[in-house]
């Protein structure tokens, strides 16, 4: 039996699946697992002392970025456990991982590996993106549905849970990091797997569950079975899921399924409403098929969530503040999480944006300790522009100002003029948001 530690550093707000699917397969094999979820809870010291095996889970940039501190102390706590890291983001990154002192370096499909580590066997991890047969995700150490981000609708507070789905994408957008792993494959997660990980957490408080999976229309049968069968038994559980809108299109008569089974919420990685940009980046949709996405969620009754890629080599201050326009003239100012309007692009390593000569002419360079290769663009005002905004939101976000207050902030800084009458003054719903804004 190995004593294996499993840690998670940052999952934007969720209680982790990728610590929770992984204990589930090491404890079904008698092995003593300690989950540890530094984004709400303290380092175990005396776990990582007695630890046979030390996993951080890295499903994303910022998660990575906040494990590579720890790793000395891990280290100097325990000199002779094996460091593996894991995740979407522990292939990408692992050259950097593997010089920092990580001795085993998993997929995106690591629970089966992650087990033969444990069992003292080589893990297969060039085998690739294996298919897996899920096991219950089992939650047991991890802090309560309560310490998390929360469920904002019409003023009150929400305990929500996380579960996914499938994992990867079919898709091969240039910019997203789940494409160097997954290279267009998605997995699916067994129905029965994840109906009876949503049955426990809603037997341990959650009023909504959270879809994590890239995209839930990879498998849109898959997706209207499971939530068409958890409506069945929980009719007032609510949920919210990542889609395409390419995908939105496509299975538009799936809308009002949605929207009957509790859907609160749809994000959509939009990123542009500049078609060249969008065209640069193959999402596969322009800014007419946005627009109408708008118009038939509305028909549906179901509310847009949007994100965005503002700041790119291809901005100008123009192009930024016709974004704001097109947001504000679709009544969509209060949806949009006030950092998607400040984001920069990100080009982490093996992103296919740097197949694009005019993506390598802006790199000034790789960044280990940012994880990122570095851009500049052509006009410092655009540069300077986006720092100022990312800092604007950040000040107003911890001052407890609003969506909208925020916005009419930014139109104000980059267009130099108060934030139009005629919008502010456009009838509005109230948007149900969750409290956790970030989204790479």
């Amino acid at each position: 039996m190995a004593k294996v530690l499993l840690i998670s550093t940052y999952e934007m707000g969720r209680q982790p699946f990728g610590l929770a699917s992984p204990a589930a397969w090491l404890r079904a094999s008698g092995h003593e697992v300690t989950c540890a979820d530094l984004a709400v809870g303290i380092f175990p010291r005396g776990a990582a002392a007695e630890a046979d095996i030390i996993a951080f889970y890295l499903p994303m940039h910022t998660a990575t970025r906040m494990t590579l501190p720890l790793l000395p102390q891990v280290q100097s706590l325990n000199g002779r456990a094996k460091l593996a890291a894991d995740g979407l983001y522990a292939p990408i990154n692992e050259a950097l991982l593997r010089e920092r002192g990580i001795g085993v370096v998993l997929g995106a499909e690591f629970e089966a590996d992650l087990l033969a580590l444990a069992d003292g066997l080589e893990p297969a991890v060039s085998a690739g993106l294996v298919k897996l047969q899920f096991k219950v995700p089992d939650r047991v150490g991890l802090p309560g549905l309560g310490r998390y981000a929360k469920l904002h609708v019409n003023g009150k507070a929400h305990k929500v849970g996380y579960t996914e789905a499938t994992r990867g994408c079919k898709h091969m957008c240039r910019h997203c990091p789940v494409v160097p792993v997954y290279q267009g494959q998605f997995r699916v997660v067994q129905p029965e797997v994840v109906l009876e990980d949503i049955r426990r957490q809603v037997a341990a408080g959650a009023e909504h569950i959270n879809f994590g999976d890239p995209d839930f229309f990879n498998g849109p049968s898959h997706a209207r079975r499971i939530v068409e069968q958890m409506h069945r038994e929980f009719p007032a559980l609510t949920y919210d899921a990542t889609i395409k809108v390419e995908h939105l299109l496509q299975h538009q008569q799936l809308m009002p399924v949605l929207t009957e089974t509790g859907c609160l919420f749809v994000t959509t990685a939009v990123e542009s409403v500049d078609d060249y940009v969008l065209e640069q980046i193959e999402k596969h949709h322009t800014r007419a098929d946005f627009l109408k996405v708008v118009r038939l969620s509305r028909m549906a009754g179901l509310n847009l969530a949007p994100t965005f890629i503002p700041f790119t080599p291809w901005t100008t201050r123009a192009s930024y503040c016709e974004l704001l326009d097109v947001l504000s003239s679709e009544g969509l100012a209060a949806n949009v999480a006030p950092v998607q309007l400040a984001i920069r692009l990100l080009i982490p390593n093996g992103s296919r944006l740097l197949e694009l000569a005019e993506i390598r002419d802006h790199v000034v360079g790789f960044d280990a300790q940012g994880l990122v290769h570095r851009w500049r663009h052509r006009d410092p005002d655009v540069d300077a522009l986006s720092h100022r905004l990312l800092g604007l939101v950040d000040k107003l976000q911890k001052a407890g100002s609003g969506r909208e207050e925020i916005f009419a902030a930014l139109w104000r800084d980059a267009a130099g003029t108060e934030w139009p009458e005629d919008y502010r003054l456009m009838p509005r719903t109230a948007v149900p948001y969750l409290d956790e804004p970030w989204y790479c």
